[in-house]
């Protein structure tokens, strides 16, 4: 396991990284500090990029950790694609039996 530094702009606050050396962790506490870490993250830090570094660099060595599966799932899960505007017609009726909008 690599010693990172304590200004990792991956893992500012050092969650992930302490989380791998917590022994007996639970995939629930696990949960808690992935979100911690997600609201830890500055503006515009592209977060699925930022955790696959960081399970290069940490789950690799601990393919069985609670984090390390947690990690895999949510980079498993396919990335939001770009919204679609819905003009025109479409985008003015309502769901509901094709009701207009006002």
């Amino acid at each position: 396991m690599q010693t990172l530094q304590p200004d990792d702009h991956d893992d500012p606050k050092g969650l992930i990284r302490e989380s791998f050396r917590i022994e007996g962790i639970t995939e629930a506490e696990c949960r808690s500090i992935l979100i911690d870490w997600a609201l830890s993250l500055p503006p515009g830090r592209e977060e699925r990029a930022a955790l696959a570094r960081l399970a290069a660099r940490h789950a690799v060595d601990q393919p069985a950790h609670p984090m390390a599966r947690l990690i895999a799932q949510a980079l498993a899960v396919p990335a939001p694609g770009r919204p679609v505007r819905r003009g025109g017609r479409a985008g003015k009726l309502a769901p509901n039996g094709g009701q207009r909008r006002n």
